[in-house]
């Protein structure tokens, strides 16, 4: 009965398809140089983007917006606006916005530190249940890793990071507004001199409409979703003010600016959402009722109303999104999460004109 039993040849044997011996080991062995240059090149240029964040983050920023708001400019112009006064009159306005959003949340925010006390105290008790759990956790760290002390804020150890955290955003911010003026105002001499760096027509030609393509679909994705956003904070607005959450505008301000981010801005909503019913309302249940609205809010939006309005003039892979998320998140951080999708839409834009796609039909 041996010739029933498997060969030691066969026994571990893959299915392969029509194999072919390689032509040339001279060329895979250049391919895989090439492979490994490239490689190098994303190495060094993810170190420079990292390193370089604090400088290159307003820079690409300002950038972002000055081609999201280069229509304007553009029209502004053509009714004999000089586009320094255009450029002047959007900065005053987002320095106003801006300066109206942190007035506006000072207040609450002072308002909830004073009663910082009070608020733990009401989520102890909505969390009494858990004291056994938590007690057996504490209890299980002290045997494995020792007793710690417990921990203390004290002044010097707030105010060195908050510090720290305020210098370098000062001058980011500056960096910004100074960016940001520059890029309107002299983005059409800019684009000249680019333009005259390419020697050949067809170069120049195809530098025109990328350009051209960036700012169209720029300005089609941020309208369309900053009038979507604007809809959602509205109706957030709404729902916490029958709830009785206090200042529903704030939630429908925080629930419109964190649509931006795809993903980690409504979840990040949510959690606030709950925090704020746990403080607010006297049990648990009542608590979970505008995160699970909104869940469902975000859910309709996300899904049926958001692609199929942006769907028609930009399709974003949701996994490239994701992708693009996490990267600029741990690139450049929160701000970096706002700029993923404008900078994956002008990586599209820029990939599908170098590359553009083919009717060629993959093998099942």
């Amino acid at each position: 009965m041996d010739y029933l039993r498997p060969r030691p040849e066969h026994r571990n044997s893959l299915v392969i398809s029509d194999p072919e011996p390689a032509r040339s080991r001279g060329g895979a062995l250049a391919s895989l140089a090439r492979l490994a240059t490239v490689g190098i090149f994303l190495l060094l240029f993810g170190a420079f983007l990292y390193f370089g964040r604090t400088i290159l983050l307003p820079i690409v920023s300002a950038a972002v917006i000055a081609l999201t708001l280069a229509p304007v400019v553009k029209v502004a112009k053509r009714y004999g606006i000089s586009p320094w006064i255009t450029a002047l009159l959007i900065v005053v306005c987002v320095l106003a916005v801006f300066s109206l959003a942190v007035s506006a949340m000072a207040v609450p925010i002072s308002e909830w530190i004073g009663r910082a006390p009070d608020i733990w105290s009401s989520i102890k008790e909505k969390f009494a249940v858990l004291e056994g759990p938590l007690a057996a956790a504490r209890q299980l760290q002290t045997s494995l890793f020792g007793t710690s002390a417990a921990p203390g804020i004290s002044a010097p150890g707030m105010v060195l990071p908050v510090v720290a955290f305020v210098t370098p955003a000062a001058g980011e911010l500056l960096l910004f507004f100074a960016a940001l003026i520059f890029l309107l105002a002299g983005q059409f001499e800019l684009r000249a001199q680019l333009f005259s760096l390419f020697t050949e027509r067809e170069t120049r030609l195809r530098f025109l409409k990328i350009m051209s393509d960036i700012e169209r679909n720029l300005t089609a994705y941020v309208l369309v979703v900053t009038i979507i956003n604007a809809v959602l904070g509205t109706i957030v607005a709404l729902g916490a003010f029958a709830l009785g959450f206090p200042h529903p505008v704030i939630a429908g301000v925080l629930a419109a600016l964190l649509n931006y981010v795809p993903y980690v801005g409504p979840a990040a909503m949510v959690v606030i959402l709950f925090g704020v019913g746990l403080v607010t309302f006297p049990s648990l249940g009542h608590a979970l009722v505008a995160p699970i609205g909104f869940i469902a809010l975000t859910t309709a939006e996300g899904n049926f109303i958001t692609p199929t309005i942006i769907g028609r003039r930009v399709t974003l892979n949701p996994l490239m999104i994701l992708l693009a998320l996490a990267f600029w998140m741990w690139m450049w951080g929160p701000i970096g999460a706002f700029l993923a999708a404008p900078l994956s839409i002008i990586g599209l834009v820029v990939f599908n004109h170098l590359y553009p796609t083919d009717d060629a039909k993959l093998p099942d």
